[in-house]
């Protein structure tokens, strides 16, 4: 987990390594936490994040005057932790077969996330269906279905305009009749300013209902790294809409933001569940908070 991360977040770990050691190289004072937090909003952290870590790292520079610089790295690593290893119950629900809803925005990296998840579960010996309820998009369902043929995992498919619940609703029913284990559903890409097309979200968890009281099961979003603080509002957004039960952070390999999962952490209850870099279906892997926080600042 460590070596994948690491590598994802070589663009992010960079530029605060650079900069933090030779931030560090000298005794902190007053001066030296402005330049920390200049590095930090560079990062696109936030306030409720930045605020935390520089009463943080001023309380440990406080204790100890003397401290190296590979101390003080160690330190943000250990502040990180305490954000990232907050407690939260679990948000999803179970079920058989697990029905996953995944949600995004257009250019999150949705579908590619949804075949490197679909890949991940068979690989654990899961019997997967897919659920192309991307119909509005010709090149969605195209590109789902050739996804669906290169990993040798069933597929749902609709005529292009057709109404997505209904999809979603046929792959649930076949999941069930045909014993798979997971059922994926992609939703129709949007933007979050579409409230006609959010509003869709709230239609087809209503369908899936008639099948599992409980589905969908899981609800993830796709998370752009690259956008940094910008993403914060597609969390808030979608989530007035649906229920959020995790988050997939995609695309942290071509970003020096992909610290953007502190901020996440400390603003809401919303785990994030997997990360994904790169263009193989292996390049995906599920979060871990302690691997993550020790990539972000070593080099």
């Amino acid at each position: 987990m460590f070596t994948f991360l690491k590598s994802a977040l070589s663009k992010t770990s960079s530029f605060f390594s650079k900069k933090l050691l030779s931030l560090f190289s000298t005794p902190f004072d007053e001066t030296s936490k402005g330049v920390l937090e200049e590095i930090l909003y560079e990062a696109d952290l936030g306030s409720l994040v930045v605020e935390y870590f520089l009463e943080e790292i001023s309380s440990f520079a406080r204790k100890n005057p003397k401290m190296l610089k590979e101390g003080c790295l160690d330190e943000l690593e250990r502040i990180a932790l305490t954000i990232l290893e907050k407690k939260i119950p679990p948000l999803g629900k179970e079920g058989a077969p697990k029905v996953i809803l995944v949600v995004g925005v257009n250019g999150s990296g949705k579908t590619t996330s949804i075949a490197k998840l679909a890949h991940y579960y068979k690989e654990n010996g899961k019997k997967v269906l897919l659920a192309c309820g991307d119909t509005f998009r010709a090149a969605a369902t195209y590109q789902l279905e050739l996804h669906a043929k290169n990993l040798d995992i069933d597929i749902v498919l609709a005529k292009h305009g057709a109404d997505p619940s209904s999809v979603i609703y046929d792959a649930i029913n076949k999941g069930k009749h045909g014993h798979y284990d997971v059922v994926i559903c992609d939703s129709a890409g949007r933007l979050e300013s579409k409230t006609e097309l959010l509003e869709e979200l709230k239609k087809i968890a209503t369908v899936a209902k008639k099948l599992d009281p409980n589905a969908p099961h899981e609800v993830f979003l796709t998370i752009d790294a690259g956008l940094g603080s910008a993403s914060i509002a597609q969390v808030e957004r979608f989530q007035k809409y649906i229920p959020l039960t995790g988050l997939i952070l995609t695309k942290i390999d071509s970003t020096s933001k992909g610290g953007i999962a502190l901020s996440i952490y400390k603003k809401y209850a919303i785990p994030i569940v997997y990360v994904a870099f790169g263009e193989t279906v292996c390049d995906f892997s599920p979060f871990d908070a302690r691997s993550y926080a020790k990539a972000l600042f070593k080099e």
